[in-house]
């Protein structure tokens, strides 16, 4: 069954990818949503063909989407950003991605995450590993402050962290990026090419994360909210912290200094 979900979530995927590709050099037309975040109507047309989708294969099942969502009494919850990246996406910077994950309990089972532009798939099930492509990938084990340890931030407008501050401490034992699309950077994660992404999204943040959730932790790291806690994927989350596993209690323990919301609960 599993693997029938895992077929479903990659055909969406492709057609994310199709849809994303016809607009991306033209003029996007775009809008703001409350969190000053942007929207576009390449992400509400995938988000409302998941849905059709879903509603014709798995009746049964709800669609948690960032742009538009179904809800039902279910188990099971379809949860998905369509363009994770927008705002990169809309300046035709190559930082965008689409991300998929069937969600059961509260805890992801099937995972999808698609770069158009390089043609590549991420995927994952729970309890068989991570696969780019269809090869298996893996983390790194570098340690903070080893020669190449690379820390993605995400920067948002919701003051849950002192980025600034944070920055400031990081950069002293690691390099720093910020890319624009939590997605993608954890895909760098589960590759062994990024070791660390920090990430203070909330509201929607699991549609952000719960695809990358599974495919990181299959590949070896771990995810966590920012307090260090499992969390479920069926809903806004608190943050997250994404490692190879070897770094994250030391990466915790220097984002805790920076958290200005004190919600562990």
């Amino acid at each position: 069954m599993y693997n029938e979900y895992l077929d479903f979530a990659k055909e969406i995927a492709l057609y994310a990818g199709k849809i994303m590709m016809e607009n991306y050099h033209n003029d996007i037309a775009l809008n703001y949503k409350e969190d000053k975040t942007v929207v576009t109507l390449v992400d509400k047309k995938i988000n409302s063909y998941l849905i059709e989708k879903v509603k014709e294969k798995y009746k049964n099942h709800s669609v948690n989407g960032e742009e538009e969502s179904y809800n039902k009494d279910s188990e099971y919850i379809w949860v998905c950003d369509p363009l994770d990246g927008t705002s990169m996406y809309v300046n035709h910077i190559p930082v965008f991605v689409f991300s998929l994950a069937l969600v059961h309990n509260g805890k992801p089972i099937v995972g999808v995450i698609y770069n158009p532009t390089e043609d590549k798939m991420y995927t994952s099930i729970k309890g068989e590993g991570a696969y780019c492509n269809n090869i298996k990938i893996s983390v790194n084990n570098k340690k903070i402050g080893d020669l190449g340890y690379k820390t993605n931030v995400e920067i948002f407008n919701n003051n849950v962290l002192d980025e600034v501050s944070l920055i400031k401490e990081l950069k002293k034992i690691s390099k720093i990026s910020s890319i624009g699309s939590v997605a993608r950077s954890c895909m760098a994660i589960a590759t062994g090419d990024f070791s660390c992404d920090i990430f203070p999204g909330t509201d929607h943040g699991n549609c952000d994360l719960a695809a990358a959730y599974l495919i990181v932790t299959e590949a070896g790291g771990k995810v966590t909210d920012l307090y260090g806690k499992e969390q479920r994927y069926d809903k806004g989350i608190k943050g997250a912290i994404i490692t190879n596993g070897i770094s994250h209690n030391q990466m915790l323990e220097i984002v805790k200094k920076y958290i200005t919301i004190k919600n562990n609960k």
